[in-house]
């Protein structure tokens, strides 16, 4: 157990852990997303509907940066990206803690999201520039992990911070923030100056975009990630809703939906382990199973520990998930288009938070509350069909990359 867990954290470059750090110190202090809504309703007396406003605006600004944060991650460079997303979310997240009108509330609340999302892609594009071959995957899995970790803690201890009152929240993510943009600057170099000779990609917006958007296999496979974010986006739209018409409370909801939380902290390092070795459309297709069915077998759920059982399953799948296309998203890309590839990676999970709430009321009104898990089963097989054939393809033409590599090479 002790090779194993050495094994797990050893071989990543002094850079990574830098990283590494700073997204564990954000996600600790990732309050604003937690108690947005309920800060906006019992805090300042909006309504339900403004709240639901300012949220879809809050998720509506990491659209936009997915697009903007890939853009600027190739153009001014990763380093330099994330310096400036994260001091501009440290001082909009304040803004928004002092601000009292509808109208300021709004406005900021976009901002955050835009700026608490641009630096996404610059993070991807680091660690990838940063790892090669299994040590990438690893260093996706460990920086998963890490976000996962902190937000376990923030949503465990947002509950004491708020009795100091809500603008407490919003300094220490403002701190929190701060420190991370510093952090990266001063600990981590510009990877990619480091990686491509040829410094920054100088292509502009809509012609950079246009090639990315040209790689089939790519965007075959981000559509099919588009697909598995749904899935996981019910955990927190339809399976709340579905559990209050079965007669479960809140608190019920709250206890099941932690379970998915605690395994990620427990397992991700040693199932991403397990999986290094396996061939990337197997199991990306085999966690498209197990969160298409995993989610389906709620139409059958009627007691606490067989949602326990329904979260487990689908967890496995994002567990293993998670790592393995990160890092095929990766190797796809060239360095100097890496920051375009992760922005649209990342479009796929913002564009489905905005999608899933609205897809899933719209199908329990109309279909009942059993149609919307059946239709996750439908999902799944989907995106395992799509995985398995468009990574085969992935695995072709980077199995002719690098044997053309070693030509050249030798």
């Amino acid at each position: 157990m002790k090779r194993v867990v050495k094994d797990s954290f050893s071989g990543l470059p002094r850079e990574f852990w830098w990283l590494w750090t700073a997204t564990l110190i954000n996600s600790l202090g990732g309050f604003v997303g937690i108690f947005l809504a309920l800060y906006l309703t019992s805090g300042l007396g909006y309504s339900a509907s403004f709240a639901g406003l300012v949220g879809s605006l809050y998720g509506g600004g990491a659209v936009v940066a997915s697009i903007l944060g890939g853009y600027l991650t190739d153009r001014i460079g990763r380093t330099r990206t994330i310096l400036v997303a994260q001091l501009t979310t440290s001082v909009s997240t304040l803004v928004l803690g002092f601000a009292e009108s509808a109208v300021m509330i709004a406005a900021m609340a976009f901002v955050v999201g835009v700026s608490g999302a641009a630096s996404r892609p610059a993070i991807g594009a680091t660690i990838a520039d940063l790892t090669e071959g299994p040590e990438r995957q690893k260093a996706f899995s460990l920086n998963y992990w890490a976000g996962n970790l902190g937000f376990g803690v923030s949503a465990a201890v947002v509950g004491i911070v708020a009795r100091h009152g809500y603008l407490a929240l919003f300094v220490v993510e403002a701190m929190a923030t701060f420190v991370c943009a510093i952090l990266v600057y001063t600990r981590i170099p510009e990877t990619a100056v480091k990686r491509n000779h040829e410094h920054m990609d100088n292509s502009g917006f809509f012609a950079g975009y246009a090639s990315v958007c040209k790689d089939w296999t790519f965007m075959g496979i981000v559509g099919m990630t588009f697909l598995m974010a749904l899935l996981f986006q019910q955990a927190a739209t339809a399976l709340p809703i579905t559990m209050g018409i079965k007669g479960f409370s809140s608190a019920d909801y709250g206890m099941v939906i932690s379970l998915n939380g605690f395994m990620i902290v427990i397992l991700q390092v040693l199932l991403s382990r397990a999986v290094k070795s396996m061939s990337p459309r197997r199991v990306l297709a085999a966690s498209a199973l197990l969160c298409g069915y995993g989610l389906a077998i709620i139409v059958g759920a009627s007691s606490l520990p067989f949602y326990f059982l329904a979260v487990a399953i689908w967890t496995l799948g994002e567990i293993v998930f998670a790592p393995v296309i990160m890092s095929l998203i990766a190797q796809l890309s060239s360095d100097a288009t890496r920051g375009r590839y992760q922005g649209m990676y990342q479009l796929a999970f913002s564009g489905a938070a905005l999608v899933a709430p609205i897809s899933a009321g719209y199908v329990i009104d109309h279909f009942g509350v059993n149609a919307i898990w059946i239709i996750c089963g439908m999902v799944g097989t989907v995106a395992a069909i799509g995985y398995t054939v468009l990574g085969r393809a992935a695995e072709e033409r980077l199995s002719g990359s690098a044997d053309l590599v070693a030509a050249v090479t030798h």
